[in-house]
């Protein structure tokens, strides 16, 4: 997906740059802000019966603590652009987005450690020793969501709608 990468090169790129605490501070601003909206779009229809751990997931309120944590505002802005959400279908696959973005999470803790910064993490944490098992859960999940050829032509739609937005916060 070019935009996933477009987007990852992005965030790569600044979290390169961070040297400090206030930079990183940054960097987690523009996560809660579009996670939080993005989250507000999906949560109604993303039910137990479609991810039954929705509630146990990595989340914007993590990214909040974090950025509370390094003595920064987490409160996120509000007329963040985000994909139309309009059902199950279309809500996995920006999960999809936000899932995906903690499976790197290990490699970014060590790149922040690098530059001097070691608190403020839990959100790119992930879930530890069960971020692959949770990962399947939610692949599975998604799996059953889409019916169809035309499900996941449009998951995929909805998830590069989902990488563009995201892009538009940095």
């Amino acid at each position: 997906m070019p935009a996933h990468q477009k987007l990852e090169k992005e965030v790569i790129l600044k979290l390169k740059a961070i040297r400090r605490d206030e930079d990183y501070t940054a960097l987690l601003k523009n996560f809660n802000d579009y996670f939080s909206a993005l989250e507000n779009a999906i949560t109604p229809y993303i039910t137990p019966e479609i991810l039954s751990d929705f509630p146990q997931r990595r989340n914007s309120a993590y990214i909040k603590k974090d950025i509370t944590e390094l003595g920064g505002d987490a409160a996120a802005a509000t007329g963040i652009e985000v994909p139309e959400i309009k059902n199950a279908l279309d809500a996995m696959a920006a999960l999809y987005v936000m899932e995906g973005s903690i499976m790197g999470g290990k490699i970014i803790v060590q790149m922040l450690a690098k530059g001097g910064v070691t608190k403020g993490v839990s959100f790119f944490s992930g879930y530890g020793e069960e971020t692959g098992k949770m990962w399947g859960t939610f692949v599975q999940a998604l799996d059953h969501t889409g019916k169809n050829a035309a499900d996941e032509n449009r998951a995929v739609e909805v998830a590069n709608e989902t990488f563009n937005c995201f892009a538009k916060v940095f």
